[in-house]
């Protein structure tokens, strides 16, 4: 047993659609700006600190993550951006063993999909699943805990008990 870990899945802000520029370049508009530092706001107020953040390399992501003021080692992963949830998880069961809290930051439709496929029914909040299937915003928040190694984090492995949408 290797006691509770943390994954925090946390949508990009609020992008911006510059005309011209790739979808993997578009920048945060301003309310995604702000909304970006909501979202690190809460995770700090509600949530153990941070260990290691996976971040999609896309703009909005990385925009994301800096808003946020999370200072914790990131690692920038080309594979989350136009990712599945099976690509998902493989990074996530590549973390760092050492982290007890990680932080994922990526796209939708994945991180919705990922949220709800890692929710174990038995032990995850109904409610928040419900909320989270119905529409996961941009700066959404997801939180899952599990005794699992993150090398072995599966399907229906996790406790889903959270979800803020921070405006």
């Amino acid at each position: 047993m290797t006691g509770t870990r943390t994954l925090i899945l946390l949508r990009h802000a609020k992008s911006d659609y510059p005309d011209g520029v790739a979808d993997h370049e578009r920048p945060l508009a301003k309310r995604g700006i702000r909304e970006a530092g909501l979202a690190g706001d809460w995770i700090r107020e509600h949530l153990p600190p941070v260990d290691a953040v996976l971040c999609s390399t896309a703009t909005r992501t990385r925009q994301t993550l800096a808003r946020t003021a999370i200072t914790a080692p990131v690692t920038y992963v080309e594979r989350l951006y136009d990712s599945t949830v099976g690509i998902s998880i493989d990074v996530i069961n590549n973390a760092p063993e050492d982290a007890k809290v990680l932080l994922v930051i990526g796209h939708e439709p994945v991180t919705s999909s990922l949220a709800l496929s890692l929710a174990s029914p038995e032990s995850s909040d109904r409610e928040v699943a419900d909320r989270i299937a119905t529409k996961y915003p941009t700066s959404a928040i997801a939180v899952l805990r599990t005794d699992q190694p993150w090398a072995q984090l599966e399907l229906r492995s996790a406790a889903l008990v959270d979800f803020q949408v921070p405006r």
